[in-house]
C-alpha cells in the first residue's frame, strides 16, 4: 500500500523535451512529462539510464542542452530552486556540529533572525530524532545519522519539493527504515518528494507513481501498482524481470 497520494497543493514540475548531452553522448534524449504537487514520485531505471541527471538537471545543478524545465508554468529560475531541495546518496556534511550544519543554510535561505534560526534547527533535530547528537561533529556520525541529518536541514528550509538520490543505497535495514521513516515526515506536510532508487521495495512503499527510464528516454510514467503489476513496455518487464536494460 503507497504512502499517500498525489492530491496535496504545491508546484508542478514540467519537464518539457528536455534533453541533455555530454561526451558526444546524449544521455538523457527528449523526456516529455510532469510531476505534480504532492506525494511521491519514484524514478526507476537499470544504472545509466539518466535517473539522478534528471535530478540535478530539475534542481538547476546542470543546464539542459535543449528542452525546458517549467514550475507551474514558469521556466525554472533561482526564486523557483529556493523552493525546492535536494539529498545525495552521501550527503555534504559542513566542518561544523551537526546543529550548526543545519543554522548555516538557513541563514543563507530563509529569512528569520538568529534565535528563530536556532530554534528550527532544534526542531528538525528533535523531529529526525538527532537531538542528542546536537553538539556533535556531523562528520563523524554514522552514514545513517548523516542522512538523517541532511534530510533535517532540507526539512528546517520547508521545501514544497524534495529530490533524493538513492538516500538509503550505503545503509543498513535499520537505518534505512529510519530514513524512510523520515521521508514519510515530508510526505505528510505535503511536500512533493522524487525519489531516485534501485530499491523497488522502498518504491512500492514510498510511492504513489513511477517514472521509468531507458537509455535516456521515457518508457512509463504509471501509477505505482499498475508499473509493478502490468507494465506497459517490453523495457519495463525486462527490468522488472532483473535482465539487464541500458
Amino acid at each position: 500500500m503507497n504512502a499517500v497520494n498525489a492530491t496535496s497543493p504545491g508546484p508542478t514540475l514540467g519537464i518539457h523535451g528536455l534533453s541533455f548531452s555530454a561526451g558526444g553522448r546524449r544521455l538523457l534524449d527528449n523526456l516529455d512529462f510532469s510531476l505534480r504537487a504532492g506525494g511521491c514520485s519514484a524514478v526507476l531505471g537499470a544504472n545509466g539510464a539518466g535517473k539522478s541527471l534528471l535530478l540535478r538537471l530539475c534542481h538547476g545543478l546542470l543546464t539542459p542542452s535543449a528542452g525546458a524545465i517549467r514550475w507551474d508554468g514558469e521556466l525554472l529560475a533561482e526564486r523557483h530552486l529556493r523552493r525546492q531541495a535536494i539529498v545525495f546518496q552521501r550527503p555534504v556534511m559542513l566542518r561544523r556540529s551537526a546543529l550548526a550544519n543545519i543554522i548555516y543554510p538557513l541563514k543563507l535561505v530563509a529569512s528569520l533572525d538568529r534565535r528563530q534560526r536556532t530554534e528550527r534547527a532544534v526542531e528538525a533535530l528533535e523531529r529526525f530524532r538527532l537531538a542528542d547528537l546536537a553538539e556533535r561533529s556531523a562528520r563523524v556520525l554514522s552514514g545513517g545519522e548523516q542522512q538523517r541529518l541532511a534530510l533535517a536541514r532540507a526539512w528546517a528550509c520547508r521545501p514544497e519539493v524534495l529530490l533524493l538520490d538513492e538516500p538509503t543505497a550505503a545503509l543498513d535495514p535499520a537505518s534505512s527504515a529510519a530514513v524512510e521513516a523520515a521521508i514519510h515526515t515530508f510526505l505528510q506536510a505535503g511536500t512533493k518528494v522524487v525519489l531516485v532508487t534501485h530499491h523497488m521495495g522502498q518504491a512500492r512503499r514510498l510511492a504513489h507513481e513511477v517514472v521509468f527510464l531507458a537509455s535516456g528516454r521515457l518508457m512509463e510514467q504509471a501509477p505505482c501498482q499498475d508499473f509493478f503489476t502490468r507494465p506497459a513496455t517490453a523495457e519495463a518487464r525486462a527490468f522488472l524481470a532483473g535482465e539487464f536494460i541500458w
